[in-house]
């Protein structure tokens, strides 16, 4: 079952017009939200950063569109689904019309959800995706519906036995990887590509900061980071909304230690259950 406008569905009875903004312009943004044993993980810092990405884009927010709101929107649509573990993506995005100036900034808003199994890999290889670049820039850390770099990555992946790809940004520093936020160990010195580099907004890596910024043998950097320092690195892992934390086991020849990893995604699971 879809949700609609509020509206609940079968996916056989949705029309889109050729109209639609997000199909024709990419103009619309999406969050991805996990619900465990009808839990909403983590869902005020995704309602938090729908409502930042929507002002930033310029998009009228409904008076309805309350935390309470859609936090119930999302629970009626997971109860027309079997499972106990849930993907939930919530598009938003402008009204139909217009060429790229639109014809009105009021949305329509789409909640899709399907069940899945989490599938933390024990062997992950990743590599560089060097063919584009993921411009660095405030719009970047926004969610858009325009994920053309990260298909073609995740091609490129598939092509070349690879379980993900590192993105780089236009000055060849480390912004994410295709599916998510990327952290790298060296020592007991933790970075994360900061904002400014290019990297998405992520719920996730948001958390994991929150974690090592309390933790006394930790020390965590949001900085720029090139590729050579992963090929140094001790450990390096990725972040997203659904797996949380997986672990990297191989960057072309370099094989990874675990140990601290294993370590941060238990505190993560901790705070998983008791938010």
């Amino acid at each position: 079952m879809l949700n609609y406008n509020g509206n609940l569905i079968d996916s056989s009875e949705l029309e889109l017009t050729h109209e639609n903004r997000a199909f024709k312009f990419g103009d619309g943004i999406f969050e991805t939200i996990k619900v465990q044993n009808g839990k909403i993980v983590f869902f005020e810092d995704h309602y938090f950063r729908l409502m930042a990405s929507m002002r930033m884009l310029r998009m009228k927010i409904p008076m309805k569109f309350t935390f309470e709101f859609l936090e119930e929107e999302i629970k009626k649509t997971v109860k027309e689904t079997k499972g106990s573990v849930f993907r939930v993506r919530l598009n938003v995005y402008r009204k139909d019309g217009g060429l790229y100036r639109p014809k009105t900034n009021e949305i329509d808003y789409l909640i899709d959800v399907k069940e899945i199994n989490i599938l933390v890999k024990d062997t992950y290889k990743v590599d560089l995706y060097k063919d584009f670049y993921n411009y660095s820039g405030l719009l970047s850390t926004v969610k858009t519906t325009n994920r053309m770099l990260n298909t073609v990555a995740s091609i490129f992946a598939e092509e070349n036995d690879l379980d993900n790809c590192i993105l780089l940004n236009e000055r060849k520093g480390v912004a994410e990887a295709t599916n998510g936020n990327i952290f790298v160990i060296k020592d007991a010195i933790i970075k994360t590509p900061a904002l400014s580099e290019g990297c998405i907004k992520g719920i996730t890596r948001k958390k994991v900061i929150d974690i090592l910024e309390k933790h006394p043998d930790y020390t965590i950097e949001e900085t720029s980071i090139s590729p050579f320092e992963i090929q140094k690195a001790d450990e390096v892992f990725i972040t997203n909304a659904i797996v949380g934390i997986q672990p990297v086991t191989n960057y072309r020849k370099k094989e990874f230690n675990l140990d601290i990893v294993h370590k941060i995604s238990k505190s993560l699971q901790v705070l998983t259950f008791t938010n």
